[in-house]
Order: C-alpha cells, then structure tokens, then sequence
C-alpha cells in the first residue's frame, strides 16, 4: 500500500504485518496481510491529486472482472522502444487471443498528461509576452510626451547647474514611481483573480510569492529599459535652445 494510506489507517505506526480487507466479498473477504508500504504516486496524470492505493497480486484478486484493462510496467537497460517487439511476443506466448493495445514509453506518458496543460501554459505566455510589450510600449509613449511638454522645466534646470545624470535621475524616477504604483495595483488585482484561476495552474499555488515577486522584478526591468530613450533624450536638452524654443 501507499504512504498515505498506511498513515490514515494507522497514523504514525508501522504498516508492516498489519491486515486489512478490500471489502469486495463482504463478511467472507479474506484478510490480506500488509508486506511492504511504497511512496505514492499520480496513477493518470502529472495533475491529480495524490490518492491513496493497494496494490495487490494479480492471482490473488479477489475480483477478477474488476481487472477489465491492466497495464505492465516494464523496466529497460536501454532505449523503450526497442523492447517494444519483444514484450508484444511475451505476451502473445501467454495468451495469443488477448487484446493488445499500444505500447508507450514512460516520457510519452506523462508528455500526454500534461498536454492540456502545457497548451494553456503557452496561451498565457503569449499573452504575457503581448502585455508586457504593451507595458514597455506605453511607459516609453507617456516618457516621451512628459519629457517633451517638460523641456523648458529641464532647459531651466540645466541652465541653473543640473548636470545630465541629474537629468536622467529625473526621468527614471519618474518612470519608477509609475511602474511601482502599477505594480502594486496589479499584484492586489492579480492576488484576487489568481483563486479563478486555480483550475488552470500546475504545481503553483494561486498565491505564489516567488512568482508574483519575479513578475514585480520584470516589470521594473523593463521600465527601466523602456525610460532610457527619453531620459538620454531629456539628458540632452542644450538648455539655450530649450529657452529660446519657448
């Protein structure tokens, strides 16, 4: 049986020895004696939730017609698929009629359990991609008229001694400031739509901190990249021309 089950039945004893029934015959079930407790494990797919299991020899079932389909599990030295011919003929020497399926490798497996997954991941992604270019597009936009309608602000500044650091200072801050307060908003938007999205995320809880700090950290980067276009541009005002313009 599995570690879960051997703890909910027995808390924190050893499994080991211990009998349990399957409950399939009713009072005249057998006992089946507990001989090993193993890790658990997701039986269909990379998303499920881990369940409790027995696993039992298939000559002592106790029901047979409960084992309509079985699935062996084959270990390999070397590449699957080679080995895929001799066990279809191990097992037609066993039962030529039995219905055989496919044969899949253990990486085939899991890549179709999180297929679905792994297409709403890349959906998401692209969106994000095309957000964060709006992000960048839109804070380059709003530099570049604010450093416009500021040029005589800036002209004045230089003509009284500002040196073209305290110029770009000037802009990157204000470009800080904007991504900060965006940043906060989002994360309190995004802290309450995350619980609508839970269905679709995987292995990540709605509220994870590492992923919300490392989307903060991006924003940021990419503010900072988008505002050193106009803060060179305002660094560069000659102040006389700045003066005469207004």
């Amino acid at each position: 049986m599995t570690e879960t089950l051997a703890r909910r039945l027995w808390l924190e004893q050893d499994a080991i020895g211990k009998r349990i029934k399957l409950g399939f015959g009713g009072p005249n079930e057998p006992w089946s004696a507990v001989v090993g407790v193993v890790g658990d494990v997701k039986q269909m797919a990379l998303s499920d939730e881990i369940r409790p299991a027995i696993y039992a020899p298939l000559l002592q079932a106790s029901r047979p017609f409960l084992l309509r389909n079985l699935t062996f599990v084959v270990r390999t030295a070397g590449d699957p698929t080679s080995a895929a011919a001799a066990i279809r003929r191990a097992i037609r020497t066993v039962d030529a009629g039995l219905p055989f399926d496919r044969v899949d490798t253990m990486q085939q497996v899991v890549a179709d359990s999180v297929s679905e997954p792994r297409f709403r991941s890349v959906v998401f992604a692209s969106f994000a991609v095309v957000a964060l270019a709006l992000v960048a597009i839109g804070i380059l936009g709003v530099l570049a008229h604010s450093v416009t309608r500021r040029t005589r602000e800036i002209g004045v500044r230089m003509a009284l001694g500002a040196q073209r650091v305290d110029v770009l200072r000037l802009v990157v801050r204000q470009a800080l400031a904007m991504t900060i307060v965006g940043v906060v908003l989002g994360a309190i938007g995004a802290a309450a739509l995350t619980r609508l999205l839970t269905s679709f995320l995987f292995e990540v809880r709605p509220l994870d901190a590492a992923t919300f700090a490392l989307a903060a950290v991006l924003l940021v980067g990419v503010a900072l990249i988008a505002s050193y276009v106009p803060a060179r541009r305002a660094s560069s005002v000659d102040p006389v021309v700045a003066l005469r313009a207004e």
